[in-house]
């Protein structure tokens, strides 16, 4: 993994901002783990991913459904909260693991699954800092200052 980058966000907005401008860097096969405790923007980030690939789409927590899917223009997103999950075994039941490698995988509380998931493509670590959102990016050797690299210093 490359060195993690640090990032602040001042509120909501901004933590949808980066979930926009992380959207376009996507592609079919990206395992994308969102960290942070309840309350720290995971959704509110998905939310700004889910609706710059889909204008006006209504984006639902997956908090009780485990996974919300959404048929973007470019690939299958599947959203999944895996806050619920009682084992790994559990995703088998959803489907997941047949569609890595065509989808998009937006996974919220990866660690209750991780011997199920595939490997991340891109880790972001939220958490509360004072009255704003600390974010910090992780990727694959390289990946942040090439592929991810527009992102990394979005404030």
């Amino acid at each position: 993994m490359s060195a993690p980058r640090e990032l602040q966000l001042r509120d909501a907005d901004a933590t949808v901002a980066f979930g926009a401008a992380l959207a376009p860097l996507l592609r079919a096969g990206d395992v994308i783990f969102l960290r942070g405790e309840l309350g720290a923007g995971k959704t509110t980030m998905a939310r700004g991913l889910i609706q710059a690939l889909l204008p006006g789409a209504r984006v639902r927590s997956p908090t009780y459904t485990l996974v919300e899917p959404y048929a973007t223009p470019y690939f299958e997103l599947l959203h999944l909260d895996l806050y619920r999950l009682a084992s790994a075994d559990e995703l088998d039941a959803l489907g997941v693991r047949e569609r890595t490698g065509e989808a998009v995988l937006l996974v919220e509380w990866p660690e209750r699954a991780l011997s199920a998931l595939p490997s991340p493509s891109l880790v972001i670590e939220l958490a509360h800092c004072d009255d704003r959102r600390s974010l910090r990016l992780s990727a694959a050797a390289g990946e942040l200052e090439t592929r991810w690299s527009s992102v990394a210093g979005v404030p």
